[in-house]
């Protein structure tokens, strides 16, 4: 199995540029990490060497303070998922390497997603709605275009609703493209499998690539049909005033968990937690909007010369920074665990 992993490896050359060996950890720069050791600060952000070695190129790069954020919060659900992984396998516990597998895909969507991967046009559409001004932006989905042209002319929204409807349609957009980037991945290690020659080898990673890929890219294009067939409705009728969720994350959690192997009780405790789910959100994007206008004036302050309105502005940009980290890792913890419970009714169905 370790043969296959280092022809996976090898292959993948957006995970090489990042890695430069690999991403092999090694043992002395990991202990440095670990929680409480005093080398901690010198050896990074992060307990995991290749997080560390992401996290150095991306601050390289020209992105926004906001966007620098967002990749924080993914790489620290990333690490929490290979330190649980790396506790998972000294107990023998991922012996067909499912999990591995998934950690490898999960990694090549947060970089592609940060125009990380060496890939120009690469990029996930912004989701942090921090930028108003839809004429700019285009859906690249004919589909999507069609049903936004109506909706605008239709006469049917507030404009506030259609500020509403239009952050819909971009996070639509944004699962189509991180479906198409598993997509790619998936079939990217299928082409290995098909060149592999020991019989044995082979048939261990056909059985982790077939079940991984399908449980994520099922529930991927599920929610992208579900999400497709909302907006067509919403775009014809308009909003029903009785509409229970703003935020596009949340509808599209509760639409899922209304088809779900869920009970009344359980359906209805899991309608309290996304409202509380949607306040972290509103809360997340608040921080969010600070840290940009806070970003803004740190700009030009900084050309000012004043040094102590310099050190003010500073600190509170490095407040906020920290704080909008924080609430982006619970934000994305909080989602995982709401799919994941989703994902287990809706596999209870198809048994």
């Amino acid at each position: 199995m370790s043969a296959v992993w280092e022809l996976l490896a090898l292959s993948a050359s957006l995970l090489l540029v990042v890695l430069g060996q690999g991403g092999k950890y090694t043992r002395e720069a990991n202990e440095a990490a670990t929680a409480g050791s005093p080398k901690r600060q010198e050896a990074g952000e992060f307990r995991v060497v290749k997080l560390n070695q992401i996290w150095e190129k991306a601050q390289r790069l020209h992105l926004s303070a906001v966007k620098l954020a967002e990749l924080h919060s993914d790489l620290k659900i990333q690490e929490k998922d290979e330190l649980s992984w790396k506790k998972l396998k000294a107990e023998g516990l991922d012996e067909d390497g499912e999990k591995e597998a998934r950690l490898r895909r999960n990694l090549n969507v947060i970089m592609t997603k940060y125009g990380m991967n060496g890939k120009k046009d690469a990029q996930l559409v912004d989701t942090n709605y921090i930028k108003d001004g839809t004429e700019s932006d285009v859906l690249d989905d004919p589909r999507l275009e069609k049903l936004w042209s109506k909706a605008k002319t239709s006469g049917k929204f507030s404009d506030q609703e259609l500020d509403k409807l239009w952050r819909e349609f971009k996070h639509h957009k944004e699962k189509i493209h991180e479906y198409n980037i598993l997509l790619e991945t998936v079939s990217r290690t299928e082409e290995i499998h098909k060149n592999m020659i020991n019989p044995s080898e082979e048939d261990q990673f056909k059985e982790e690539i077939f079940h991984g890929k399908h449980t994520e890219l099922k529930d991927k294009m599920r929610s992208i049909n579900q999400g497709f067939d909302r907006l067509r409705k919403v775009s014809h009728q308009g909003y029903d005033t009785a509409s229970e969720f703003e935020e596009p994350r949340v509808i599209d959690l509760w639409d899922m968990a209304k088809s779900a192997n869920f009970t009344e009780k359980e359906l209805e405790s899991f309608r309290e937690e996304l409202k509380h789910f949607e306040a972290k959100i509103e809360k997340h994007h608040h921080y969010q909007k600070q840290l940009e206008i806070s970003h803004q004036k740190l700009k030009h302050v900084e050309g000012t010369g004043d040094k102590d309105h310099l050190s003010r502005n500073k600190e509170k940009y490095i407040m906020l920074e920290e704080k909008t980290k924080e609430l982006g890792y619970k934000v994305k913890k909080h989602l995982q665990d709401l799919s994941s419970r989703i994902s287990r009714g809706l596999q209870h169905n198809e048994l």
